[in-house]
Order: structure tokens, then C-alpha cells, then sequence
């Protein structure tokens, strides 16, 4: 598998979601707005300043935890730039003043970023002698002991993940979403680094399921009717895996007859980010929502990391691994 499959260039699966990054749990919704507070040094207890945890590092290119609040609002900020002034979102008034891609999850997630450590000025930058690193990829996370602690999972806003929860109380969830990547790093290397950190991060905080909302872009589902049908006929969860979108956002999956369906035409048709999560092993959760916030059909990745296909291990690390294999200068 090409490792650029593995992260499109937003996933909502804060998995979290716009985020296995857009986040989600059985406590319900919050709202999308926040007041800001962010610019300041991240703080532990006893008022010491949080250090980066560098989970590897590829060249110039380096993936880590946010450690500041400057660090978090960078990733608003390139949120931002990519979902609104890209893609097809639409941003409330306050967040197009702010240009920043902001919710009441951001307090209390993790931030993964990919960060350009260079220094040397860029091309189209050539009033900057000296440049600060800057972050170019991100993806939020919320562990499902956050979540309970404070707003729930961020994907509860679109599916019933209560009963998929109770039915695994002895697994440890985490959401993921909200990924993206600035355009001029879409390539191999970052997004290799973007796994690397969320497989670290599992392995370290010995996670058990990521799930996420992933998505196709615009608002119509038969405009994706060959690729939807497939993960219905196909990738669809297994009864103990089970999870359905909420009664009035589901929409069905099922266009198209199995005998219907052409895989490859369905899989070139498939977002890499929900390709990479399919080989993976990933499941899909039962109905597709729209987003109309995000101009999306969103549906919902479920990952058990026991059904994750050992093949992958012998590149992005084995399960007892705490360290990544892109970890070796740090």
C-alpha cells in the first residue's frame, strides 16, 4: 500500500473528526463555537511548562504533540486555510473574523502536528532571513477518558456510539480528526509521519479502537453511489462492531445492488483516506451523514486495533513497540 493512502487531506476521524484526527463519544454534542484562549504556554501541574513529545522526525520534518498554545492555534489556523479557504466550508462569522477552525474540543485534545523545522526561507518567501518552524500537518485527538471527563466524542453529533461503547467497555477508545495537510506537503513523507504519531500515540497510551468520521466531498450520496455501495456490501461492522448514524441523519448506503458494484471502479473512486483505513482493516459504521457545515458525506471508520492487518506492523512498528520507526533522531 502506497502510505499516502493511509491520511487524506482531511479527516475528520476528529479517528477524532475535520478528523483513525474530525471527535466523538456517548455524552452527546457540544457546540462548534469557543471563546479563544489560546497563546500561551500549555501548562502541567504545578504550573510547568508541558515539553514536546517528538514522536519522529523524516528530514526538516518532524511529528509531535502540540507543547504550546501557539502550537494549537497554528493548527486552527492551518484548519482553517485548508477546510474553509480550500475545501467547501462554510465559517460562521466569528471563525471567518478569526480565521481559525475552532470548536469546545479543542481545549481538551491532543493536537498531533507535523512540523517544518527548517529555518532557510522558502520559495515565495524571500523577505523571511530566518524562518520559525511552522506547522504544516495536524490531526486532533481525543481519548475516550477525556471524553467522558469533559463533552463526550465529537462523532456522537452524527452516530449512536453508545451502544458500541457499552458492548466494548473493556476496550479504550480514541477518536481521531480533523487531519489535514498543508497543499505544498501533501506528499509521502508527511503523511507517513501523521501515521507514525497516531500509531505511537495508541501503542504508548495503549489505545484499543480509533473511530472517526471520514469523508467524500459535497452533499450528495448518489454522487458516490458505486463507492458507498461498496463499503455497505463490503466494509460494513460486524454485529459486535456495530454502530448506526442517528435516526435523522442517516442516509442510506445501500445505492447500488452488490452484483452491481465494480471494486476497482469503487476503490479508485474511494478517498485515500478511507482506502488507507480499508486495508488496514478498518470497518464503517451503518448510514452516511451529510455535513453541510463542511460541504461532506461524512461516514463513520471504526478500528479495532487487534483486526489491523499484521503485514503493516513490519513498517509502522509491532503493538509492544512504545517507540516509532521514524523515531530514531529523536
Amino acid at each position: 500500500m502506497a502510505i499516502a493512502e493511509i491520511v487524506n487531506v482531511r479527516t475528520k476521524v476528529q479517528p477524532a473528526r475535520r478528523e483513525v484526527c474530525q471527535a466523538t463519544t456517548p455524552l452527546g454534542n457540544v457546540s462548534r463555537s469557543a471563546p479563544d484562549s489560546f497563546g500561551t504556554a500549555l501548562r502541567a501541574p504545578g504550573g510547568r511548562a508541558i515539553q514536546p513529545k517528538i514522536y519522529g522526525s523524516l528530514g526538516d520534518l518532524e511529528v509531535r504533540l502540540a507543547r504550546s498554545r501557539r502550537d494549537i492555534r497554528e493548527a486552527l489556523r492551518l484548519r482553517y486555510q485548508v477546510f474553509y479557504e480550500e475545501l467547501n466550508a462554510t465559517p460562521s462569522s466569528v471563525a471567518g473574523f478569526r480565521r481559525l477552525d475552532q470548536d469546545a474540543y479543542d481545549a481538551v485534545c491532543d493536537h498531533l502536528l507535523v512540523v517544518d523545522t527548517s529555518t532557510e526561507p522558502h520559495p515565495g518567501e524571500p523577505w523571511a532571513h530566518r524562518r520559525r518552524p511552522r506547522v504544516v500537518g495536524t490531526y486532533r485527538i481525543l481519548t475516550g477518558d477525556a471524553a467522558r471527563k469533559t463533552k463526550g466524542f465529537y462523532s456522537a453529533s452524527e452516530y449512536d456510539l453508545a451502544p458500541l461503547i457499552r458492548r466494548k467497555s473493556t476496550h479504550r477508545f480514541m477518536e481521531v480528526g480533523r487531519s489535514c495537510v498543508l497543499k505544498p506537503y501533501r506528499n509521502k513523507r508527511s503523511v507517513e509521519l501523521l501515521w507514525h504519531g497516531i500509531w505511537t500515540y495508541v501503542r504508548e497510551k495503549k489505545l484499543d479502537v480509533m473511530i472517526g468520521c471520514a469523508s467524500f466531498e459535497g452533499t450528495d450520496p448518489a454522487a458516490h453511489a458505486m463507492a458507498l455501495s461498496f463499503l455497505h456490501h463490503h466494509a460494513s461492522a460486524p454485529e459486535d462492531w456495530a454502530c448506526r448514524a442517528l435516526p435523522h441523519l442517516h442516509r442510506t448506503m445501500n445505492l447500488m445492488p452488490k452484483s452491481a458494484v465494480d471494486m476497482k471502479v469503487a476503490l479508485r473512486a474511494m478517498p485515500p483516506l478511507i482506502k488507507g483505513y480499508l486495508r488496514l482493516g478498518a470497518f464503517v459504521g451503518d448510514g452516511a451523514v451529510i455535513d453541510r457545515q463542511f460541504g461532506t458525506t461524512d461516514v463513520l471508520i471504526i478500528l479495532p486495533v487487534e483486526k489491523i492487518d499484521p503485514r503493516y506492523f513490519e513498517h509502522f512498528g509491532q503493538p509492544d513497540e512504545l517507540k516509532s520507526r521514524v523515531a530514531s533522531e529523536v
